[in-house]
């Protein structure tokens, strides 16, 4: 869990009209303009844990992206099976930089912030720190980063993530995560769905953006 990161970011309101297809946009953007194609494999680190409501943001998108997001092009860390957390985060790296030294990280984290930015998404360029909404000193990480604003923050951090609502963070993994497919494999493939799955997460996709109209 970190703190809102407060370098050039882009928010998303998640009960706005279109969130879906807004964060499809930005993200694309935001890929366009931090990744280069000689960085592989794209590596999605969701960082957080299935033991907080509020800290789960991560793991239920790496869960949801390992089950629709099938290409060899991109790897996902950190799911409600293998969660990457304050723990494990540092060795977790290592090994990324070690097997992958040429790959794009995009870091997914939940996030405290202002009272009036809860149930917004931030996506920006550049990495974010994880912990830093508890006061935890861990290393920052990712070539551009996601953060789903769970809660306020300000006092009694680790009270206010366990008592956030299961509804929004589900909410907001379901649109980072069709999200992510939708325009990610669109960006690195520039092909049309070859396979079931794809076919799967794109029709799902698109029942999410008609429900928003």
């Amino acid at each position: 869990m970190t703190l809102s990161p407060r370098d050039f970011k882009k928010y998303v309101d998640i009960n706005s009209d279109f969130a879906l297809s807004g964060f499809s946009d930005l993200f694309s953007r935001c890929f366009d303009k931090c990744y280069t194609k000689d960085r592989n494999p794209v590596i999605i680190l969701c960082i957080g844990t299935d033991r907080s409501t509020g800290d789960c943001l991560g793991p239920l998108i790496g869960y949801k992206l390992s089950t629709i997001l099938k290409n060899d092009g991109v790897l996902i860390y950190g799911t409600l099976d293998q969660p990457v957390h304050a723990k494990n985060i540092s060795h977790i790296m290592e090994n990324i930089q070690r097997k992958h030294p040429g790959s794009f990280v995009i870091a997914v984290d939940a996030s405290l912030g202002a009272l009036d930015k809860v149930g917004y998404i931030t996506i920006g360029q550049g990495p974010l720190r994880p912990g830093a909404g508890v006061n935890k000193n861990l290393p920052s990480v990712g070539d551009m980063h996601i953060t789903g604003i769970v809660n306020f923050g300000g006092f009694m951090e680790y009270m206010i993530l366990q008592n956030t609502r299961l509804n929004l963070v589900m909410k907001m993994a379901n649109i980072i995560s069709f999200g992510i497919q939708h325009s990610l494999l669109k960006a690195i493939d520039n092909r049309p769905a070859t396979n079931h799955t794809d076919n799967t997460a794109k029709n799902i996709y698109r029942q999410l953006v008609v429900s928003e109209q």
